[in-house]
């Protein structure tokens, strides 16, 4: 059964979609076989505007980045944030923030420092790729 909810950050979809051996990738894998992403509006915005991006085409093809980003997008569960929290160092992410606490998400897989030095946030663990599968 599929009771867990974990709000992912662009950079963990990244890396697991530059290496599909890295624990980003497994944690990914992990989450979508146990659990769910969840995803609000501006999440898909930043996810598309960052897997978007020309400067990484050198290493992997914009069909593949959107091939890979648009499937997690379809098998997330999206929902329409109605509070914004404002906590983080790096207003960008905010957005993470607060989805994981709208919808009393069991935790925020993230690599960016400005989220992981809030964990835990009103309970809700912000830990990256590794320690979570290690968590595990």
């Amino acid at each position: 059964m599929k009771n867990k909810f974990y709000v992912v950050d662009t950079n963990v979809l990244l890396s697991a979609v530059f290496n599909f051996e890295s624990d980003a990738a497994k944690a990914v894998i992990h989450i979508r076989n146990t659990g769910s992403i969840l995803t609000s509006e501006e999440i898909i915005k930043e996810y598309l505007n960052v897997f978007s991006r020309p400067k990484f085409d050198k290493w992997i093809s914009l069909e593949t980045r959107f091939r890979f980003i648009e499937n997690i997008i379809e098998n997330s569960i999206r929902l329409k944030v109605t509070k914004t929290i404002t906590a983080c160092r790096d207003p960008k992410d905010d957005i993470y923030l607060s989805l994981a606490v709208f919808a009393q998400a069991n935790g925020i897989i993230s690599g960016d420092k400005d989220l992981l030095t809030l964990n835990p946030f009103q309970r809700i663990p912000i830990i990256n790729a590794t320690s979570f599968l290690n968590s595990l």
